[in-house]
C-alpha cells in the first residue's frame, strides 16, 4: 500500500528564481518577478502570497512610489 507524502514539494526553479530576487537587499518589484519569470501580470502576487503560506516572512517597503518586496530573514 502506498502512503501520501505530506512533505511539502520542492520549489520549482521560477520559485527559487523570485526567491533569489526577493533576498537581494533592494529586493524585487513586481515588474521585476514579471520580466525574471515570464508569468503575467496576476501571477507574481500569487506567487508572494503563496511563500508567505509556505513561511517566508515578506516586507513591502516603498522606493520612490514603487513597492519592493524582500524576503526577511531573523538573525
Amino acid at each position: 500500500m502506498t502512503s501520501n507524502s505530506t512533505a511539502k514539494s520542492p520549489l520549482s526553479g521560477k520559485l527559487r528564481r523570485v526567491l533569489a530576487l526577493l533576498a537581494r537587499e533592494e529586493g524585487a518589484s513586481v515588474a521585476e518577478l514579471i520580466e525574471a519569470t515570464g508569468w503575467l501580470p496576476h501571477t507574481a502576487p500569487a506567487a508572494l502570497s503563496g511563500l508567505r503560506k509556505k513561511g517566508y516572512a515578506i516586507t513591502k517597503p516603498k522606493v520612490d512610489d514603487v513597492t519592493r518586496y524582500r524576503i526577511t530573514v531573523d538573525a
